[in-house]
């Protein structure tokens, strides 16, 4: 491996974990938006979004330049496809915690504060498997990487979980359906941060191990 390459490498891991670090402090300023109902922090947070974008282009023209000029094999080969799926999905999680913010707006308007389901709960595993993701990245660690893909399941099942107590106070407080969907929407933009971190969780496994563990912890359809 040449010095220059070594180099390259070593500058694709400092921007893919800045990309992350920036993703992560989205998502827990968004967190801390809805859970205050924070229309002002909210709006700094959409504003960010653009900045974690264009990191991600950053990324990814970084990958294919080494790609196309060192044309790596084995391991180093296994991390530059890997740090390209992950920029995908860190970038996926920034755009949904923008989400977040934007309904956070809507949410504001209403006076009620009642959730009928456990959305801080909800919210806390979201930035857990957010934070555990990327600290597997971080730390070149499968272990830390298995543990979230363990828990995607308990987040779908909050998920359903959510779907159905939002389904029975729409049918009590039909007046008010605008304001659950809202919640609903929440509950089903924490799900797909889940499942993006639980990618982000694969791929660090197969760049490490050199395994594809994709598709084996079941069915997520919901």
């Amino acid at each position: 491996m040449s010095r220059h390459f070594e180099k390259e490498i070593e500058k694709l891991k400092k921007k893919i974990l800045h990309l992350s670090a920036m993703v992560e402090e989205s998502l827990t300023l968004a967190v801390k938006a809805v859970t205050e109902r924070d229309s002002e922090l909210a709006r700094q947070i959409i504003d960010v979004d653009d900045q974690i974008d264009d990191m991600e282009v950053d990324v990814e023209e970084e990958c294919l330049k080494i790609l196309a000029l060192h044309q790596p094999v084995a391991i180093d080969l296994r991390f530059i496809i890997a740090v390209l799926k992950i920029n995908n999905d860190l970038e996926r999680i920034g755009d949904l915690a923008g989400n977040i913010a934007k309904r956070t707006t809507s949410l504001a308007q209403w006076e009620t504060r009642e959730v009928p389901y456990d959305l801080p709960e909800m919210l806390k595993m979201a930035v857990s498997m957010v934070k555990k993701s990327t600290d597997a990245l971080i730390n070149m660690n499968s272990d830390q990487a298995r543990e979230v893909c363990s828990s995607d399941d308990h987040m779908d099942e909050m998920h359903r979980l959510a779907f159905k107590a939002v389904q029975e106070e729409i049918r009590k407080k039909p007046e008010r359906v605008e304001y659950y969907i809202l919640l609903l929407s929440i509950s089903r933009i924490l799900e797909r941060i889940a499942d993006h971190a639980t990618n982000i969780a694969e791929d660090v496994t197969y760049m490490v191990e050199g395994e594809i563990i994709r598709h084996r912890g079941g069915e997520h359809d919901f």
